[in-house]
């Protein structure tokens, strides 16, 4: 059996040393950017996968090709817009946030950039659902497994 002994006190100086007391705030927005800009890059890189595959298949073979084709050039074109704005709303915020009228204009291209980025999500539930070859997968994934239970 294990034993349990009684807790001690720790003074101020040991609980310092092994636990930090504020979180540095430039670190964690730094860290924030980077894992944004990646998951950025990793969508946008998806959807240039989905518009090559889709223009290979071509009209005849694929079910909803003008909509894919659409719904993926538009996805596309936003997020460019989205990281332009990203862009300047560093810029401004690095630059000239010290002024009142920058802030306001910040924040209104933060929020615009926000506004995009749920569209660009919106728009890719849309691509994912019209999507054959996902749905292919989804039904093929169905029947094995009900085979296997049936089996």
């Amino acid at each position: 059996m294990t034993e349990v002994l009684p807790m001690t006190e720790v003074s101020s100086d040991e609980k310092s040393s092994r636990y930090p007391t504020t979180m540095n705030v430039n670190r964690y927005a730094t860290k924030k950017t980077i894992a944004q800009g990646m998951l950025d890059i990793a969508l946008l890189t998806a959807n240039a996968s989905q518009l090559k595959y889709v223009l290979q298949v071509g009209k005849e073979r694929h079910p909803f090709y003008t909509l894919m084709v659409t719904l993926i050039s538009i996805s596309i074109v936003l997020q460019v817009v989205s990281g332009g704005l990203a862009l300047s709303v560093n810029m401004l915020r690095d630059c000239r946030l010290h002024l009142p009228d920058n802030v306001s204009s910040a924040m209104l291209l933060n929020y615009l950039q926000l506004a995009l980025s749920t569209t660009i999500a919106g728009v890719n539930i849309i691509i994912s659902a019209f999507d054959p070859a996902s749905a292919a997968l989804s039904a093929g994934a169905l029947a094995d497994n009900v085979a296997s239970n049936l089996g």
